[in-house]
C-alpha cells in the first residue's frame, strides 16, 4: 500500500512516524523537518511511544507518483490550494481528510469521488523542528466513507492504523463524528487559546458559562439544518464534555494558542466560525461564538501588524 500524507505537520508527521514500517508512505511537510528527518529521523514522545522514526519526507513529491490512500493533515485553510497543486498525485487516491472543522470533506469532493473522513482528538505538541510530544487522547481515531456508510476502502485504511498500534474504529455515520469533534474545538480551542490556559481550567464556572452559551448555540444551527448529532440536547454534550472529554485532556494547551505563538494563521472560520455561517443561513443569531471569533482575529492580526 502507497500511502501519502499532505501536508504533514505534528499530526501527520506523527502518524507518518506510526505507519511507516507497515506500508510505503510519503510525507509532504516543510523543509527544514524534512532535512531533519532525513539526518537524523523523525522524534515521537509521549503515549503514542518514544523513538526516532526514518520515513520519506519532503517539501515536494516526486513527479509522476501515485498513491492508494492520501491522507491530508494540512491546517484546513490550506486543504483547497494542496488539493489544487498536487492533483495529478491525487488522482485515482482514495482522499482522506485527519483535519479539523467542517468543509474539508466537501472541498476533497470536488477532487475525487472516493472521500473518507476521519477524527481524531489527541494532543500533538511540537518540542522543536521534526520532533512532536503526543500529550493526551479523548477517543479513538474515526474513519468513515464520507458523509456516511463503510465500505473495503474504509476497511483496508482501518486494518492498517490498527496493525501500527493506533486506537481506531471504523464509522458507518463519520459526518455526524465530524460535528462531534467540531463541538469539542468550538468549545475549547478559541477560548484555551484566548485565555492561555490548558483546557482543565475551562471548567471553571466563569468560562464554563461561555462554554454552554457556545454549545447552545451550534446545537440550535444543527437542529435547524437537519445535522445528525450523538447528543439530544447541549445539556447532553455537556456533561459528556465535562465528565470524559474534559478529564481526558485537562493538560492539553489549545492548537489555536500553539498557531498565535507561531505567528501562524488559525482554523477558527471552519470551527466557530462554521456555525456562524451555518447560522446565518438558518436565520440564527450566534453571537458567543461570533466573539470568539473576534477575538481570535483579534489575536492574530497582532501578529502582523507593521512594526514602529
Amino acid at each position: 500500500m502507497k500511502l501519502l500524507i499532505l501536508g504533514a505537520g505534528a499530526v501527520g508527521l506523527s502518524l507518518a512516524a506510526r505507519l511507516a514500517s507497515f506500508c510505503e508512505i510519503h510525507a509532504l511537510c516543510r523543509a527544514r523537518h524534512a532535512e531533519i528527518i532525513a539526518r537524523r529521523g523523525f522524534r515521537l514522545s509521549g503515549i503514542w511511544g518514544d523513538g526516532s522514526f526514518s520515513f520519506p519526507a519532503a517539501p515536494e513529491l516526486p513527479a509522476d507518483t501515485t498513491f492508494d490512500y492520501c491522507l491530508v493533515t494540512a491546517k484546513s485553510l490550506q486543504t483547497r490550494g494542496l488539493c489544487e497543486r498536487y492533483r495529478q498525485a491525487l488522482a485515482g487516491a482514495e482522499l482522506v481528510s485527519l483535519q479539523n472543522g467542517i468543509g474539508n470533506e466537501e472541498i476533497l469532493a470536488e477532487f475525487s469521488d472516493r472521500v473518507i473522513g476521519g477524527t481524531i482528538i489527541t494532543g500533538f505538541e511540537w518540542r522543536g523542528p521534526a520532533q512532536v510530544h503526543v500529550t493526551v487522547e479523548a477517543g479513538p481515531i474515526r474513519l468513515g466513507r464520507f458523509p456516511r456508510g463503510l465500505d473495503a476502502g474504509v476497511e483496508r485504511l482501518v486494518e492498517l492504523f490498527r496493525r501500527a498500534g493506533l486506537h481506531v474504529q471504523a464509522s458507518d455515520s463519520i459526518r455526524t463524528d465530524l460535528w462531534a469533534k467540531t463541538l469539542y474545538n468550538c468549545a475549547l480551542n478559541p477560548l484555551g487559546a484566548i485565555l492561555d490556559v490548558p483546557y482543565g481550567r475551562l471548567a471553571d464556572r466563569y468560562s464554563w458559562a461561555i462554554i454552554r452559551q457556545v454549545m447552545d448555540e451550534a446545537f440550535a444551527v444543527c437542529r435547524a439544518k437537519d445535522i445528525p448529532l450523538h447528543w439530544e440536547s447541549a445539556a447532553d454534550y455537556l456533561q459528556y464534555l465535562e465528565t470524559v472529554q474534559l478529564p481526558a485532556t485537562a493538560d492539553h494547551h489549545s492548537s489555536m494558542l500553539q498557531d498565535i505563538q507561531q505567528g501562524r494563521e488559525t482554523e477558527i472560520d471552519y470551527l466557530n466560525g462554521a456555525v456562524i455561517k451555518l447560522g446565518k443561513e438558518q436565520g440564527i443569531d450566534t453571537p458567543i461564538n461570533r466573539t470568539l471569533v473576534d477575538l481570535i482575529r483579534f489575536k492574530t492580526s497582532r501578529n502582523h501588524q507593521p512594526s514602529e
